[in-house]
């Protein structure tokens, strides 16, 4: 199959790159920091797709596109000025930890700013991407609409398809929902509830509804480490993000942040959380450690059994809940792409760099990542490193070469990270912004030593 795009996209190389045709498919924070990053390149042949009718994806909390995973009370976990694009900093206004309306009203002041409104179509759900046969790739939309352009760029997110747990939503005969369908405390006044997860939403949810509920457990079933949200008044991000650079030893950088961790919250076991026995994605919250220590919240360390609404925990205690709420991830999924082109397995997607796929020439993935910074900065460097193949400054390596990549990757995860849906995304920023200079710097050589109308290939 990537042979074949290929000797078609060859047919292209003759275009002058300001001709391309771009399409982009999202409208959140993804896509339109890839349009800004085309805008910068030179390029406005631009159209953007968009299932609803706002801009900002999963930030607009009751987005009619109904991928939003926002609830009432959300806040971002990063401090804000490690929040935004580069180009574009927070009002003075916006609180130290922007909430979602802040994060939607930034997008919409970016949007704005660099004229992006202009490629949108909303209301133009992708229900297919698929070869044109030439080198270019066809896109059609639930209307029926189809239309033909050089490059992809695929920004839908990996939050809007949650991951049910099946042994909980299969026996538990009360109110089941997953935190995707939260959206605010108000529902659960009085009730007993049964927050399952170790992430930030569970630990949002459960500090959320302790207040007003009869009963909050919280179930982690693996060891977490709960990062302080300040330290020294100031808060734990602005310290720890200083000693985060490629030259400082990752071991000295997680010791850092183990030790400012302990220091806060002292032994996380004597809260009731397990210790994390391999690493894992820190989660944030200012509150939980308090509602623990008030016993407004208490912490399971597993599900045994469930009979009705009678849960019973692997401590060996028994209670009846009225509602579980599991916060328990969610799919990657495409599905406006067939399988066959592009396979999920194990909710892990073949992507070169969290980027290409090496079957798909002239198709980037632009967000599917879970990282250790703002998001937006991570975006940033996906479409960057975009920018340099686009460009013609660099090309990229072979189809084996990227597939060879992609399987080292699958094994360094493997090798450190708990063997769970959730950490098939992982990626450190440090390393990954050094793995995505250094494939730009090795794409730079390949791209001297071809000729120059080879140069500008996908």
């Amino acid at each position: 199959m990537y042979l074949e795009n290929v000797k078609a996209s060859q047919s292209l190389q003759s275009r002058q790159p300001g001709s391309r045709r771009y399409a982009i498919i999202g409208a959140g924070a993804s896509g339109i920091c890839a349009a800004r990053e085309l805008q910068r390149l030179g390029y406005d042949d631009i159209t953007i797709y968009e299932i609803g009718s706002k801009i900002g994806g999963l930030w607009c909390v009751h987005n009619d596109n109904q991928r939003s995973a926002c609830y009432e009370t959300l806040h971002i976990n990063t401090p804000r000025e490690h929040t935004t694009f580069s180009e574009l900093p927070f009002d003075d206004s916006v609180s130290m930890f922007p909430s979602h309306n802040d994060m939607y009203s930034y997008l919409q002041r970016y949007v704005e700013h660099f004229g992006i409104m202009r490629y949108i179509k909303f209301n133009s759900r992708v229900v297919d991407l698929s070869p044109n046969g030439d080198g270019r790739w066809k896109i059609t939309t639930e209307s029926g609409e189809c239309d033909v352009f050089d490059r992809i760029i695929v920004g839908a997110g990996h939050l809007s398809t949650p991951r049910h747990a099946s042994e909980i939503k299969d026996r538990f005969t009360g109110e089941y929902l997953h935190s995707f369908n939260y959206k605010a405390p108000a529902p659960f006044v009085g009730k007993r509830v049964c927050v399952v997860g170790a992430g930030n939403s569970a630990f949002d949810i459960s500090c959320d509804i302790c207040m007003t509920a009869k009963r909050t457990v919280l179930v982690a079933r693996s060891g977490i480490t709960i990062a302080p949200k300040f330290i020294f008044g100031h808060p734990y991000r602005d310290i720890t993000i200083k000693f985060e650079k490629p030259w400082i030893p990752e071991r000295f950088r997680r010791w850092l942040g183990k030790t400012l961790t302990w220091v806060v919250h002292g032994d996380i076991s004597k809260l009731g959380f397990k210790k994390p026995e391999r690493r894992s994605h820190n989660a944030s919250s200012p509150t939980l450690v308090n509602h623990i220590a008030y016993r407004r919240v208490e912490v399971k360390q597993g599900i045994d059994s469930i009979e009705g609404q009678k849960i019973t925990f692997v401590d060996g205690a028994t209670e009846e809940f009225d509602t579980v709420i599991c916060a328990t991830g969610y799919h990657i999924d495409f599905p406006f792409i067939s399988p066959d082109l592009l396979p999920v397995k194990d909710n892990f997607v073949d992507l070169y760099k969290r980027i290409v796929a090496p079957d798909m020439p002239g198709v980037y993935f632009i967000g599917y990542l879970n990282t250790s910074i703002g998001l937006f900065r991570a975006f940033e460097r996906q479409t960057q490193f975009m920018a340099a193949f686009e460009s013609g400054a660099a090309v990229l390596p072979s189809p084996d070469e990227m597939r060879a990549d992609i399987e080292n990757k699958k094994a360094w995860l493997l090798k450190t990270y708990y063997n769970t849906p959730r950490h098939t995304i992982e990626e450190p920023h440090v390393p990954y912004f050094a793995e995505l200079r250094e494939a730009v710097v090795e794409g730079q050589k390949r791209a001297a030593r071809q000729p120059k109308k080879v140069a500008a290939h996908v």
